[in-house]
């Protein structure tokens, strides 16, 4: 316990170093004795986060957000689980079978904010590890009203008389891939059916308005994320060297990351090396590293559900070549000059469009385009497309893609990565630069990961050291 209590004091520090706002907790030792493998999170969070969304809702209508399903391979065989990041966002429970019901105007208190959970028992103790009880369930968010999952049908029915309409949570992400039918899908169904007569309203544009924009505690795990990401690069430093495989390079970040307390990767890392650093999601991680090539690394741990985002280009043998050198400055001036753009009131299409401008020019100088290529190009796919394809920035946070409104003019609080490229398949090159990067207020962009090395000095200097 008292670790868990030198770790809140720091997450306060951490939060000030970062100048973000103040906020509130009462330290509970039952709260710190909740078993999770990441340190628990603070009530005070969960409790924003649900007033953020009730505040959007419309008058005399409720929500409701559903658990993941924990997905089958075959025969008996599970993929772990992970829960769904909009019930986690309102509720932080991290366990399957559990259902978030808000109803701010219901003439019964008690059923403003319901939790359902799956009940626990001696006997899931035993066989599955012990579930939340309600008592803890209380603790960990605030949630006063808290039923067993049986009793869903009888207490959602009895809102539901009051109610007028119902908000239902669709994946609404831009790649999104809805060919699975979820556990939230499931109860959409059967919601609509059981109450035809009900207005039926989205989630989905309010969570992508709010989980944009992330609270102070919100950022201090994403840079906990981000430290743990940092761990494993310092591990590569003197490992990556001719004659090493991709996949053990992976296996270097994994065992780091579960160390420090990080279910794993954030997201299929790619260990790209030589000419499979130009396949942009390639993920085989399979090949072995040869003297004279570079690596492209884009990996990040996540830490209690939260992702870190990060890419970084060593040299295999410990040295760039001139050549590498030169395409890996470009690539940095790009990132530099398009963090200086991710600032309040940006709109991310014109972002692009200024990035496009920036690396346009960088290609010139490496002699991969020329004016006639200029001059000739498509509109819709300029250039500077052939070697740089993909975008600059994405929204991070709960999912590595995380949810927003690219729309809308970019506020403070707000997190992106920034990850220029340039792939030369002719030249067996590929270089992408990424980090995390928190908008700010005033002044330039807060880099969680700051501290890795980035520069091509830093990183021969570690590589050799």
């Amino acid at each position: 316990m008292e670790k868990n209590v030198k770790y809140l004091r720091s997450f306060f520090q951490s939060a000030k170093m970062c100048n973000l706002q103040p906020f509130e907790i009462r330290i509970n030792p039952y709260l710190l004795e909740i078993d999770m493998k990441y340190h628990q999170l603070p009530s005070q969070l969960f409790k924003k986060n649900r007033s953020k969304f009730m505040s959007k809702m419309k008058s005399g209508a409720l929500a409701v957000f559903n658990s993941n399903d924990i997905y089958p391979i075959s025969a008996d065989s599970t993929i772990p689980f992970q829960q769904h990041r909009d019930i986690f966002y309102l509720s932080g429970v991290d366990q399957e079978e559990s259902m978030l019901v808000l109803f701010p105007d219901s003439s019964n208190p008690k059923h403003r904010e319901v939790l359902f959970l799956k009940e626990t028992s001696e006997h899931i103790a035993i066989w599955e590890g012990a579930k939340l009880t309600k008592e803890q369930a209380y603790e960990l968010n605030g949630i006063e009203t808290v039923y067993w999952l049986d009793q869903f049908e009888t207490v959602f029915k009895q809102m539901m008389s009051e109610a007028e309409g119902v908000y239902l949570n669709t994946n609404e992400h831009l790649r999104a891939s809805t060919e699975v039918e979820t556990r939230e899908d499931r109860f959409i169904r059967k919601c609509r059916n059981d109450y035809p007569a009900h207005q039926v309203h989205k989630s989905a544009p309010i969570m992508h308005l709010i989980r944009s924009i992330k609270e102070p505690e919100e950022i201090q795990l994403m840079k906990q994320a981000c430290d743990i990401t940092h761990l494993g690069v310092n591990r590569l430093l003197n490992f990556i060297k001719p004659g090493v495989w991709e996949y053990e390079i992976e296996a270097e970040l994994a065992h780091e990351f579960l160390r420090n307390r990080s279910k794993g990767f954030a997201y299929t890392p790619i260990i790209a090396s030589g000419k499979n650093a130009c396949v942009l999601h390639y993920i085989e991680n399979n090949q072995q590293c040869h003297d004279g090539d570079v690596i492209l690394m884009d990996f990040g741990a996540e830490y209690a559900n939260y992702s870190s985002d990060l890419t970084r280009c060593f040299p295999v043998n410990g040295k760039f070549t001139e050549r590498q050198k030169a395409v890996y400055n470009s690539v940095l001036h790009v990132k530099k000059e398009a963090e200086k753009l991710l600032v309040p009131g940006t709109i991310m299409a014109d972002y692009h469009r200024e990035v496009g401008k920036l690396m346009e020019s960088e290609l010139l100088k490496l002699g991969l385009i020329d004016q006639t290529d200029i001059k000739n190009q498509n509109p819709d796919w300029p250039a500077y497309k052939k070697y740089f394809m993909h975008g600059t920035s994405h929204f991070i946070g709960l999912d590595t893609h995380d949810v927003g409104l690219w729309h809308e003019p970019i506020k403070a609080g707000m997190v992106f990565t920034c990850e220029p490229g340039i792939y030369i398949p002719d030249e067996k090159l590929g270089i992408r630069i990424e980090d995390d990067l928190v908008v700010q207020e005033s002044g330039a962009a807060l880099n969680l990961m700051a501290e890795i090395p980035i520069e091509v000095d830093e990183i021969e200097a570690a590589m050799n050291a």
